[in-house]
């Protein structure tokens, strides 16, 4: 008979985790949480996994969750480790994906009284958070189940903050865990039984009203941001583009791609002429997914607003571009399956222009790269040549995220990267997370800054050995080289962070395979093997010129314009 906290709390929450079928626990350290530790070490139903760093711990978490689209549970220790979780946190609440954080706290009589490792827990992530249960006031299990269910039907974080009075670490011997469980489960199914039809259809006659807009209009463009890959999605958006009318516009991060779509936005906009942005300019704008990385849309659609813009999502519509006229409250699969039996083809040169016009910027980019010097550019252009069929691909954000935007994807891939808040603290522990939870390849890019600022990420025992880490180096924040303000700023040292740190050490002390390249053919000689097996995951760093690059990108884009 398994051993269990000896803590009514503890008991209640290990059993609710089980019964809705939260299997991973990422654990951080501590004594507070020790009946936590104890109860989830003992459950047949947890994969229990150690992460000492909170920050790390809870993208970590983050990348299980989004790649298993399934709840993760974090369990730490009182006071300040509770609030490393934030950053996570709030990536989770934007980015639509389920952690459930629990925290071990000191009773309410210790808290401002100056007792050790203790601060104010209650509603601390109110800002970011779909649901907090404060325990302890006698209506622990219904505040539970409501946070379980949050997570796992409104897909985001919730918290769960826990008084634990000593003693700490005592254990019993205790059959009612699993009774408990199977009665909490039996209210379940009853539950989930009822949200099957929680996605109901739209009303048809109110849909009609938008879809005789629609067939109405020449000019219509469908703007895909960040979804998780979805084969019933891509159906959709390519029977669309066959509507000589519609524009379909997608990021890599949409996980979906056809001829017809335009993959690389900026590259597209960036040459632009004023009558150019006119005619660009759509009578209707439907936007699904998540955040949208390109700066040059949101500036295009800001400046030129479409007369109707409609967004297609189950949960929220952000109103992006400051002309949401409305949210459709179903996702976007339930959208175009309805949408479709009311609308019809346009006649019209909508389409045609655009992907001639996409045409002549591919041919433009290729003149260029077989002429780029050694550059992030030129880099990106190699790289993304040789990563195998089938790679998860974890993208850093800041640079990263942009220069892969120029380059077209392979369709096999699926590509991920942390565009909630567009932070570069967690990119590492989230793309280790998300390796962690899949058996495909996993590489992830990164910057410089973004790798040394989560390097904890490393010190992680649940590393996959398929893992694969390209780290460009190009001597701090290059990025802010490209953006014209810091430069003329007098204080650029302070935006672009210079260093000449390198991964070496850290990977020596971490058990990571360690190369480097410094110039075009290092980096084809480097890359030839990097994605074979290995006992070790590995780490393959490339020096770019740090005073060079901003100046050669720029050259892209103005090479476009010619």
């Amino acid at each position: 008979m398994p051993q269990y906290p000896n803590t009514e709390l503890a008991q209640l929450i290990i059993a609710s985790c089980a019964a809705n079928e939260i299997e991973h626990i990422v654990i951080s350290p501590g004594s507070r949480n020790a009946p936590l530790i104890i109860g989830f070490n003992k459950s047949k139903y947890s994969k229990t996994l150690s992460v000492v760093d909170e920050r790390s711990a809870a993208f970590f978490a983050l990348g299980i969750a989004q790649q298993t689209r399934k709840p993760v549970a974090l369990v730490c220790s009182s006071g300040s480790a509770l609030l490393n979780y934030y950053p996570a946190i709030a990536e989770a609440f934007y980015s639509n994906i389920p952690l459930v954080v629990i925290s071990a706290d000191r009773p309410a009589h210790l808290i401002d009284v100056g007792d050790g490792q203790t601060i104010r827990q209650e509603n601390v992530f109110e800002n970011h958070i779909l649901f907090s249960a404060n325990l302890g006031g006698g209506n622990d299990s219904e505040l539970i189940e409501k946070a379980l269910h949050t997570a796992i039907n409104k897909k985001g974080p919730v918290h769960i903050n826990v008084p634990f009075d000593e003693p700490l670490y005592e254990k019993i011997t205790a059959e009612n865990i699993e009774v408990a469980v199977q009665q909490l489960k039996s209210k379940i199914v009853k539950i989930e039984e009822k949200s099957l039809l929680k996605e109901i259809p739209l009303d048809v006659d109110e849909l009609q009203i938008f879809a005789d807009i629609w067939n109405a209009s020449a000019k219509k463009m469908v703007l895909v941001g960040q979804h998780f890959p979805d084969e019933l999605l891509q159906t959709q958006l390519e029977h669309l583009a066959k509507d000589p009318s519609v524009l379909v516009l997608i990021e890599n991060t949409a996980n979906v791609s056809d001829p017809k779509f335009i993959n690389s936005i900026d590259k597209l906009i960036f040459p632009f002429m004023e009558d150019e942005l006119v005619a660009f300019k759509p009578d209707i704008l439907v936007t699904i997914g998540g955040m949208i990385v390109s700066k040059k849309i949101k500036e295009q659609l800001r400046n030129f607003k479409p007369k109707h813009h409609w967004h297609a999502d189950a949960k929220r519509a952000f109103n992006t571009f400051h002309c949401l006229e409305h949210h459709f409250k179903v996702s976007p699969q339930l959208f175009f399956s309805q949408f479709f039996f009311l609308t019809k083809s346009k006649e019209s040169n909508y389409q045609e222009f655009w992907l001639h016009k996409k045409e002549i910027r591919l041919q433009k980019h290729h003149e260029f790269m077989t002429s780029c010097a050694f550059s992030d550019l030129k880099v990106f252009n190699a790289i993304l040549a040789t990563i195998p069929n089938h790679t998860q691909l974890q993208l850093g954000n800041s640079s990263v995220i942009r220069y892969a935007q120029l380059f077209d994807s392979n369709k096999t891939w699926r590509i991920f990267c942390n565009r909630g808040t567009s932070g570069i603290d967690g990119c590492t522990s989230t793309a280790i997370g998300a390796a962690y939870a899949v058996k495909e390849n996993t590489l992830f890019i990164t910057g410089d800054i973004s790798f040394m600022y989560d390097s904890n990420a490393l010190w992680n025992n649940y590393i996959p050995n398929n893992f694969r880490i390209i780290m460009i180096n190009n001597g701090g924040g290059g990025i802010f080289r490209f953006i014209p303000g810091p430069q003329q700023s007098d204080a650029l040292d302070y935006f672009e962070t210079p260093h000449h740190l390198t991964a070496e050490h850290l990977c020596k002390m971490y058990h990571f395979e360690y190369s480097t390249a410094k110039d075009e053919a290092e980096l084809q000689l480097q890359l030839s093997n990097f994605y074979e097996d290995s006992n070790l995951p590995k780490v393959l760093e490339i020096f770019t010129p740090r005073l060079e690059n901003d100046s050669i990108l720029k050259a892209y884009f103005n090479n476009l314009k010619a």
